[in-house]
């Protein structure tokens, strides 16, 4: 593996960059305080702007590092700021990384975390020397795996019991995942 960081990657109608504090407004009223977003994520709604800013604050210290790989994702068209794609863990010794995301719903189903989510896909497998990417959804949310399923990604099974959500219930979690030679 070749760690480089969170470089910027664009597509047709985004651009994947580091977060800043001045995005703030934007992931708040966007997503970061909508409970419907939020509903099966592992972290609850935020209450405050303050909220967002202290998650974004956090996030700026951990992008210093070469091993770290987070996005928000902003539609070129109005330069709003409307999600967010992350590694959210690493395997080094398989070569292996997981994703997050989450995204505003009045953007759902327009295909846009599709798009950023094969532009993550693209690089982590050709610039950083990712062999396997994996990603997971609580089985009440059949969208989130629709998206895993349009970037080639196949279904590996149910882990029953296998995550919390956001209010700390055990939940199911459906898990997929694409190989480099896929």
């Amino acid at each position: 593996m070749r760690n480089k960081g969170t470089q910027q990657l664009e597509t047709g109608r985004l651009l994947l960059r580091r977060i800043t504090l001045n995005d703030a407004e934007d992931m708040y009223h966007n997503w970061a305080s909508d409970k419907e977003v939020t509903k099966h994520l592992t972290w609850k709604p935020h209450k405050s702007i303050e909220d967002t800013k202290a998650t974004i604050s956090s996030w700026e210290k951990e992008l210093e590092q070469e091993d770290c790989y987070r996005w928000c994702i902003e539609l070129k068209g109005n330069r709003q700021v409307i999600g967010t794609i992350d590694v959210v863990e690493i395997n080094s010794d398989i070569e292996c990384a997981m994703i997050g995301y989450c995204m505003a719903k009045r953007y759902w189903g327009q295909g846009t975390m599709t798009e950023a989510f094969i532009a993550v896909k693209d690089f982590l497998f050709e610039e950083v020397g990712i062999n396997r990417i994996e990603a997971s959804h609580h089985t009440e949310n059949p969208g989130s795996g629709k998206v895993m399923e349009k970037v080639g990604m196949s279904f590996e099974g149910t882990k029953r019991e296998g995550a919390k959500d956001n209010e700390g219930n055990l939940c199911d979690i459906a898990t997929y995942a694409i190989l480099k030679s896929d």
